[in-house]
């Protein structure tokens, strides 16, 4: 019997620590995210408070031949800017068919899901031992809509790439925001 050779890298990460291994951590502070609120005078009040941590993404991306994957371990805090969640910046991926896996581990959360091309927008919910599908040229964005740390996995292609640019740009046409206590998708400019 033939063993695989696979380094610890690859399969011990902590949810609590938000950490893979000695694999590199992209920290997302709450400056990083301009832009992506929809509410400017909320998000200038809440940086002007402070430069809060709000997100942190460790991952593991070893080979990128074809058929590898790639990982990462997803942490945002909780928290809001004026009536909207915590949120990541949202991507498409570079390599447009690319789909990704995202598995809730602990907390509770939101992803909004946007086809490239028609806009049309999808939220659903990533909770614990949840799973929720990106099809391939889908715009995604994770937002934290409970009182605990989110964490989460996304298992992707290696190939995948992130493009972070087309969502600056154009940013999501929906948003998620608190109404009594209830995370609610609305269009961007019926806010």
């Amino acid at each position: 019997m033939m063993l695989l050779n696979i380094p610890e890298i690859l399969t011990q990460f902590d949810p609590v620590s938000g950490t893979i291994g000695d694999a590199p951590i992209t920290r997302r502070y709450l400056s990083d995210l301009r832009g992506s609120f929809h509410d400017r005078q909320a998000f200038d009040k809440e940086l002007a408070i402070g430069d809060r941590l709000v997100y942190t993404v460790a991952a593991v991306e070893p080979a990128s031949g074809e058929g590898d994957l790639h990982y990462g371990l997803g942490i945002i805090f909780p928290g809001r800017v004026g009536d909207e969640y915590h949120l990541t910046k949202g991507h498409l991926h570079a390599w447009r068919p690319a789909a990704e896996f995202y598995i809730g581990l602990k907390g509770s959360g939101m992803m909004l899901l946007e086809d490239e091309k028609t806009r049309e927008t999808r939220m659903l919910p990533l909770t614990p031992n949840g799973v929720v599908y990106v099809p391939g040229h889908t715009a995604h964005r994770t937002m934290n809509v409970g009182d605990d740390p989110l964490v989460y996995l996304g298992v992707y292609p290696a190939r995948a790439g992130h493009d972070y640019g087309s969502i600056a740009d154009t940013n999501f046409r929906f948003v998620v925001v608190d109404r009594d206590g209830v995370p609610t998708m609305l269009e961007r400019n019926s806010i």
